[in-house]
């Protein structure tokens, strides 16, 4: 096992089981769509980030009762998935709750495009 994995199992021991099982599909997708990307837990944040060479990328973020795919680069992004609670100026997310299906498609088009705008 290594230290991200670590990291991760520590971060999500926070949850309950449901919101783990969430976070831990998302993770898989985010995996499986862009095995390029580099990831490590803050803590602080209550977040697993995602890095390209050109950069912070998104972030999966957890709070008691869903789990949200965040975009640094989300304002610039054009998608219905995409939200935000109007205070923020940069970033945007899809939230999800246990037993939401992740649409899987949409959100490799939103990382491609976030991957553009860094490159």
């Amino acid at each position: 096992m290594s230290q991200l994995d670590d990291d991760i199992d520590s971060l999500l021991a926070r949850y309950d089981p449901p919101l783990k099982t969430l976070a831990r599909q998302v993770l898989a997708l985010v995996r499986e769509l862009r095995p390029d990307f580099s990831a490590r837990v803050a803590f602080g944040w209550n977040t697993i980030n995602f890095h390209h060479r050109s950069g912070f990328i998104s972030a999966i973020y957890l709070s008691h009762g869903h789990v949200s795919l965040v975009f640094q680069d989300g304002r610039l992004l054009d998608s219905p998935l995409l939200t935000d609670d109007g205070k923020v100026k940069k970033v945007r997310w899809i939230s999800f709750s246990p037993g939401d299906t992740l649409p899987v498609d949409e959100i490799a088009i939103l990382f491609a495009e976030a991957v553009a705008l860094r490159g």
